[in-house]
């Protein structure tokens, strides 16, 4: 009796990352929400890509030289001691996220983000280039020709434009643009930092806004993570009408969906079709979801085009889509505790950074002594201590400066020093301060308390800075 023979099965190698993903390819749709996602790449891209360019008292208005410890804000100059203020500046961003959140989801990602606005200025130029979704598709299935090369060579060829600008302009914050600009026309003049994060910058652009896309928002972003505990049932969110639009099914212009016994949905899957991370929103609530509201231009055009009602997609909260309370509209949103208690942070917040801002001293000084020989006597009796005066100018105008000194009778400063502080700089003065022999007997073996003044010369009465030191007296 003979064996029977084995029965190979084939090995199949196993993916450990799971089965591709297939390459979403949006489709492009107008709408009002599409022209407000518009308005943010024109605003925010105006902001970063203008603003280094404009100039302010004969330098650049907005500069953050970290090499010589300055930030330039138009008139005001800041010192790294000032950070307090970039602090604050980050607690009212934060803020700021996390009522918008409350009151609309992630409406932050889907209009403002920066990877957001440089993958819609991508797939723009990708559109205007390779065609739209349908094109695109096309394109990605076909053999590669001479047609497919010149297309996807120009592609590339203006993302890397845009990805070379953006890397010049985030590091012309840091360094003159104008300088820098110059430097990479004629080879010179430019330090190997500033290729190196020119370029950094400019291949970051270009592989998030390019190729990761909607990865990084899934995947990178932290904040795509957290943002369902700043959900509730009352904030609005991209919601599909279940209740109207189920059973879904296709049917003829004009025709009476209630006789045909279906929905409002005609599960014509565009609302699919133009998502920029791939979701299907009829699903529910899913983190991916970036509150773009594109599904909502592109149901309501469907709808339109059906002589049916709007709103079938649409911003709301999930007690209105599950049908537990009526519609609640944006301004009713306000009276929420929830968003009120931001609101009251935010103006908190707001009002001690202006205030703070606004009093911030232009003129400082600290004062240090010399730790080498705490006093000093003299032959003829007096008694001498060194310091050194870390005095800084923030302001954008020079300043005549004296030193003065309080606290002792007959204290004096020896060897006056009187200058002129330039704007924006900073100066370490020595300066030594002597006590008459008579005072210094009466006084020996103490340590007295002084105050130290730098005095603006041509604002006496009004500026001046003052730093509190001891003065020592041997016996």
């Amino acid at each position: 009796m003979s064996a029977s023979p084995r029965k190979i099965i084939p090995l199949v190698p196993l993916n450990p990352l799971g089965p591709p993903e297939q390459k979403i390819q949006a489709r492009a749709v107008t709408g009002r929400h599409a022209r407000w996602r518009w308005a943010m790449v024109w605003l925010t891209q105006a902001f970063f890509y203008g603003l280094p360019w404009l100039n302010f008292n004969q330098r650049q208005a907005v500069l953050f030289d970290v090499a010589g410890g300055r930030f330039y804000l138009f008139g005001a100059v800041l010192y790294p001691q000032d950070l307090i203020y970039l602090t604050a500046l980050l607690v009212l961003c934060a803020l700021l996220l996390f009522a918008a959140t409350a009151l609309a989801g992630r409406v932050w990602c889907g209009f403002a983000c920066p990877q957001t606005v440089y993958t819609q200025i991508f797939q723009w130029l990708e559109l205007r280039i390779e065609g739209d979704r349908l094109a695109r598709m096309r394109l990605d299935a076909q053999a590669w020709d001479a047609g497919k090369l010149r297309l996807r060579t120009g592609k590339h060829l203006a993302w890397a434009a845009v990805s070379l600008w953006t890397g010049l302009t985030f590091v012309g914050w840091f360094t003159p643009i104008r300088d820098l600009s110059t430097g990479l026309l004629t080879a010179s003049g430019i330090g190997p930092w500033e290729v190196f994060w020119v370029l950094f910058y400019s291949l970051a652009t270009y592989g998030n806004a390019g190729y990761l896309r909607e990865k990084v928002c899934q995947h990178m972003c932290p904040y795509g993570r957290f943002q369902g505990s700043m959900l509730d049932r009352d904030t609005l969110i991209v919601g599909y009408d279940s209740a109207r639009g189920e059973p879904r099914g296709a049917r003829a212009r004009g025709s009476d969906a209630q006789a045909l016994k279906l929905g409002s949905c005609v599960d014509c899957t565009i609302c699919v079709q133009v998502c920029p991370v791939g979701i299907d929103i009829r699903e529910g609530l899913q983190a991916p979801c970036i509150s773009c509201g594109l599904c909502i231009d592109a149901c309501d055009t469907v709808m339109d085009k059906l002589q049916a009602p709007r709103g079938l997609i649409r911003f709301a909260s999930q007690r209105e889509l599950a049908g537990e309370a009526a519609a609640v509209g944006w301004r009713a949103q306000w009276r929420r505790p929830r968003v009120r208690i931001y609101a009251a942070l935010l103006l908190g917040v707001s009002a001690a950074l202006m205030l703070g801002f606004a009093s911030r001293p232009t003129l400082r000084v600290d004062a240090i002594r010399d730790r080498g020989v705490l006093a000093r006597q003299g032959e003829d009796g007096r008694i001498t201590n060194v310091y050194r005066l870390q005095v800084m100018n923030a302001s954008e105008r020079a300043r005549r400066i004296e030193v003065r000194v309080d606290g002792t009778p007959g204290l004096q400063v020896d060897t006056q020093v009187g200058r002129t502080l330039l704007a924006a700089q900073a100066l370490t003065l020595p300066v030594t301060l002597s006590l008459p022999p008579a005072q210094a007997v009466s006084l020996a073996g103490r340590i007295v308390p002084i105050r130290l003044r730098v005095v603006d010369l041509d604002h006496a009465a009004q500026e001046f800075a003052a730093a509190d030191s001891t003065f020592v007296i041997p016996h």
